[in-house]
């Protein structure tokens, strides 16, 4: 692929703009020398105004949202994507979330450019542990684990019941959930059919693969040993 077509995929402008910039010497290789559009260097041994480029397609990444920010790049308030680079909201193949997490949810939040990857992840069968942890409006009651591990959960507007899920008790008005099917507002509807209202959600963990130290509003890319971990079914 040329240089300029792989610039302008990676976002950093149209292909007009991405040429200007080579004419402004802006692209170079690692050690400072200036490229030209029709150059075929390796992909790590370009710069643009002396930073390595983003990563090339295939990448995957963990978010850490915070509340109060959406999934759509539709929306006209906060999106996840305004926590990345600008580019990143541009650049083809485009960069999707891995399911979504609401506006008022926040944790783990992973993205890929990667379609085949994110099928993989979402996929029914690969079964992966999402596990939640939500503080309510009220304690607990002491049947909410029994009713979710039973199997026989029907939520409201849905024909089918829920697969069982895990509940563990971290506080009166706490519990930690283990989910293996990614329903719409599943764990807010869960509670709400055993009479229970979510007052804050947050996702911990998906797979294998937990947020770690990883600050709220921070990411980072996701190497072989994190995929690994990912696709790992820790229950």
């Amino acid at each position: 692929m040329k240089l300029v077509k792989t610039l302008a995929n990676l976002g950093y402008g149209s292909r007009k703009d991405v040429a200007a910039m080579f004419r402004q010497g802006r692209v170079t290789d690692a050690a400072g020398a200036v490229l030209y559009a029709d150059d075929q260097p390796g992909y790590d041994d370009v710069r643009v105004d002396e930073a390595p480029l983003d990563p090339p397609p295939g990448l995957l990444l963990m978010l850490h949202k915070p509340t109060g920010y959406t999934c759509s790049t539709k929306d006209r308030g906060r999106v996840v994507y305004d926590l990345l680079p600008p580019r990143f909201a541009i650049r083809q193949p485009s960069l999707s979330t891995v399911g979504r997490l609401d506006r008022d949810t926040s944790g783990l939040l992973l993205m890929t450019d990667d379609g085949g990857l994110l099928h993989r992840i979402i996929s029914p069968k690969a079964r992966l542990p999402k596990v939640y942890d939500a503080t309510l409006a009220a304690p607990l009651r002491g049947d909410e684990a029994v009713r979710f591990a039973s199997g026989t959960l029907v939520l409201e507007a849905d024909d089918t019941p829920l697969l069982p899920a895990g509940m563990q008790v971290l506080a009166p008005d706490r519990a930690r959930l283990t989910l293996h099917e990614g329903r719409y507002h599943q764990v807010r509807r869960m509670f709400a059919a055993v009479g229970q209202h979510v007052a804050a959600l947050h996702r911990v963990r998906v797979g294998g693969l937990g947020l770690g130290d990883l600050r709220e509003g921070k990411w980072r890319l996701l190497d072989d040993a994190d995929r690994t971990r990912l696709m790992t079914h820790a229950d």
